[in-house]
């Protein structure tokens, strides 16, 4: 199997997560339209990661967030968004970097994306070793396109795409 000098895996997976960066940009900017809301799920112990030690302890591996009516001061930079939310009646500030992130579905037009975290992110999560022999190669991302229950779901995996 030749060798991808080029890493179109990790290609894509940047490119999709700019796709993400730039809808919470807008969001962060001018509101969530219409019906639009997002359900992120990421690592919470990968590097850069800030969420309360409550959380933390509640969420030890992956935790999901809901932005749809109630988050603020979210900010979001090349690297990371920040946000405002409320957890059980208790205000908290998240710090969420892009390579922590597992999912992003919106709900409302039935688009979502699937990652597979970065090699540094996974490591500092506890997944993988990118050092150690054998390890999976990054696969990275899955564009997701779903639909109601009972009219099947289509998940387009980029790996079919490589020549094996």
């Amino acid at each position: 199997m030749p060798t991808d000098h080029i890493r179109y895996d990790v290609l894509a997976r940047e490119a999709l997560r700019g796709v993400l960066r730039q809808v919470l940009k807008d969001a962060a900017e001018n509101g969530l339209p219409g019906e639009h809301h997002f359900y992120i799920t990421f690592l919470s112990k990968a590097d850069g990661v800030k969420i309360s030690p409550r959380l933390l302890a509640q969420y030890p591996e992956e935790m999901t967030v809901i932005l749809q009516h109630q988050f603020w001061d979210m900010q979001v930079t090349e690297d990371r968004f920040e946000v405002g939310l409320s957890f059980g009646g208790v205000s908290e500030k998240l710090v969420v970097p892009f390579n922590s992130i597992k999912s992003f579905f919106d709900p409302s037009v039935q688009f979502g994306l699937q990652f597979e975290p970065s090699d540094q992110a996974a490591a500092a999560g506890g997944l993988i070793d990118p050092q150690t022999p054998g390890a999976p190669a990054p696969a990275a991302v899955e564009p997701v396109s779903e639909r109601a229950p009972g009219d099947g779901a289509e998940v387009v995996r980029l790996d079919r795409f490589r020549k094996k």
